[in-house]
């Protein structure tokens, strides 16, 4: 600078705009039912919780309820409504049915033994290529995943920058993680979803899914943050 002349103040920089808000979406599956790793029930009405079910249910609400929740969804099925109840009787919140985190029709093939079902040829598609399967007289697992991120993406943009609960199945959750984790859906069947655990899906605009949590049945949600 030459002696004499003024300094030039520098213009100050613009403020950045704020970050989009961040929503955590936290699943639930179910608790146990006197069916679990026995038969594959689909959608068949009637079938609550069994007694672990209902003490997992009651477990999974003290975890959900050490931090701040904005809304309850579940799957309509009375297994998925039971496992909430615990949670909306802490929180004094509704359960909010949602038609989207239902459990895959498995038409043909509701209430049959999974040991007789492993023996089917079509079970190696199942396991190998689901996105090929579709359920005799029900639905494909492409149908179900795409239903599945749909309500989810419903729940997001209700509930912008906070935190909601979706209880919901073990497949449909599987599929959900694979879609967050941009993992193809043939290779869901690698993600475990026990009952009752907790996973959870951080939401922001713009950018991808991230999953914070999977099957989850004892680390603490209280300080749990979006990323």
């Amino acid at each position: 600078m030459t002696t004499g002349e003024t300094p030039t103040a520098l213009a100050p920089a613009p403020a950045s705009p704020p970050p989009p808000p961040t929503t955590l979406v936290i699943l639930v599956r179910h608790g146990a039912t006197p069916t679990t790793d026995r038969l594959l029930p689909g959608r068949a009405p009637g079938l609550g919780l069994s007694d672990l079910g209902r003490e997992q249910a009651e477990r999974v609400a003290e975890r959900l309820t050490a931090r701040t929740i904005d809304a309850l969804y579940s799957s309509p099925l009375q297994r998925t409504r039971e496992t909430a109840q615990p949670t909306a009787d802490c929180t004094g919140l509704p359960v909010v049915e949602d038609a989207g985190l239902i459990e895959c029709d498995v038409g043909e093939w509701t209430g049959r033994a999974l040991a007789d079902l492993a023996k089917l040829p079509e079970w190696r598609t199942v396991q190998a290529e689901p996105d090929a399967f579709t359920f005799p007289g029900g639905e494909s697992f492409v149908a179900m995943q795409e239903r599945m991120v749909a309500a989810l993406a419903r729940v997001k943009e209700a509930h912008l920058g906070g935190t909601a609960v979706c209880f919901s199945h073990a497949d449909p959750i599987r599929v959900a993680l694979a879609d967050a984790l941009g993992t193809p859906l043939n290779r869901f069947q690698r993600i475990s979803v026990d009952p009752c655990s907790v996973s959870v899906i951080s939401y922001q605009d713009g950018r991808d899914p991230v999953v914070l949590m999977v099957n989850s049945s004892q680390a603490s949600l209280a300080d749990l943050t979006a990323s």
